[in-house]
């Protein structure tokens, strides 16, 4: 076999490869976090051994003098727009790691990361299917091959994979496992837990589960909200109470879509509901759990700050999220709790919920050190 064809047929079997971990990737509900960046991995080392196999036609087209045809001209464009991707790609992976890169924190975004996927997988196979177009005779039928396939392409990362992990996702947890373990001794300190979570918030359906349901799970066969589930390791780790932040007036729909549309006009409207007082005086400290919420607190945890005296008191945050960081709640938190300290403790991914008590008792052995 002469040198371009070893070339060639190296070529195609990384292409393959490449495309191969796009796909599963993008499936991240069935891999979990370990396995998915160990194939992010794999898939820039491939891509750098396509980068080499295709470098005498980078070249090419670097060095082209005459005038391209109109395909050409397109496929070039599509090159380089797949090559930005990648980088950006490669950049929001680093961003979301919590495994290989948990230092790097820049475009920390799972919204975004998804997007790139998407971005990165349709114009793979735009520029997979411009080589095609340009051998083949039959031009019409390419063009809505390459059209039927990236429609696809952009149908998978937009639609399917969100279904996928709102409807296939089991989150189902040993309570004692979960919640159970060491404990830290506070030396005198009186902690509070108050958290927030949309079990006890909102009108589910008798047969909603935690597959159905974001920011559910179960635990011993027990539907529990996650911010519950954080409630109860702080509380088992630091031996104190926890008091959770419950509306008395109208709760929020059963639909997590709904919900988070009805947050969003909560949030525009800077709007306080009605919650059941929780009374913080005889503790020196609070540590509050909370979701993002369009990247702020929810409207009932403001309510709660409004309508309590911390004046003086420490005021621990623990956040969970979809994306990354704490968003603008800690700004919001110190400027609600006036007269409070306000530290931010951790901001635990929502697939991380069920595996957190490590990760917490760190953090508050520290404080409490």
């Amino acid at each position: 076999m002469s040198r371009t064809g070893l070339r060639r047929r190296l070529s195609i079997i990384d292409d393959i490869a490449m495309y191969t971990l796009l796909l599963v990737q993008m499936l991240y509900i069935f891999t979990g976090n370990t396995v998915h960046e160990i194939l992010g991995i794999a898939f820039f080392v491939c891509l750098v051994i396509h980068i080499i196999l295709k470098l005498p036609a980078i070249k090419g087209m670097l060095k082209r003098k005459s005038k391209p045809t109109a395909s050409r001209r397109f496929s070039d464009i599509v090159t380089v727009l797949l090559f930005i991707s990648i980088i950006v790609l490669m950049l929001t992976s680093m961003g979301v790691s919590r495994l290989i890169f948990p230092w790097f924190r820049a475009l920390g975004s799972v919204s975004l990361h998804r997007y790139m996927a998407t971005a990165v997988l349709t114009l793979a196979v735009i520029h997979g299917g411009m080589h095609g177009y340009m051998r083949t005779k039959k031009k019409k039928r390419a063009v809505v091959i390459i059209s039927l396939a990236s429609a696809a392409a952009l149908a998978i990362g937009l639609f399917a994979v969100p279904y996928m992990n709102r409807h296939l996702k089991k989150v189902e947890v040993d309570y004692s496992q979960a919640v159970n373990g060491e404990r830290i001794d506070v030396k005198g300190n009186k902690p509070l837990v108050v958290y927030f979570t949309r079990l006890g918030n909102t009108d589910f359906e008798d047969d909603i589960d935690a597959v159905s349901g974001a920011s559910l799970l179960r635990a011993d066969g027990k539907l529990t909200g996650s911010n519950e589930l954080l409630a109860d390791m702080l509380t088992d780790m630091l031996s104190c109470d926890s008091k959770a932040i419950t509306l008395t007036g109208q709760k929020y729909p059963s639909s997590y879509a709904k919900t988070i549309s009805v947050a969003g006009d909560e949030l525009d409207e800077q709007a306080r509901p009605d919650i059941e007082k929780i009374d913080v005086s005889g503790y020196d400290s609070v540590i509050l759990v909370y979701p993002l919420w369009w990247g702020s607190i929810p409207m009932p945890v403001a309510s709660f700050l409004e309508n309590s005296e911390l004046s003086g008191k420490t005021v621990y945050l623990v956040a969970t999220q979809g994306s990354s960081g704490f968003g603008s709640t800690v700004k919001e938190v110190a400027k609600l709790a006036e007269g409070a300290d306000v530290k931010e403790v951790i901001s635990i991914y929502c697939e991380d919920i069920p595996k957190a008590r490590e990760q917490l008792f760190e953090k508050f052995k520290e404080i409490y050190s």
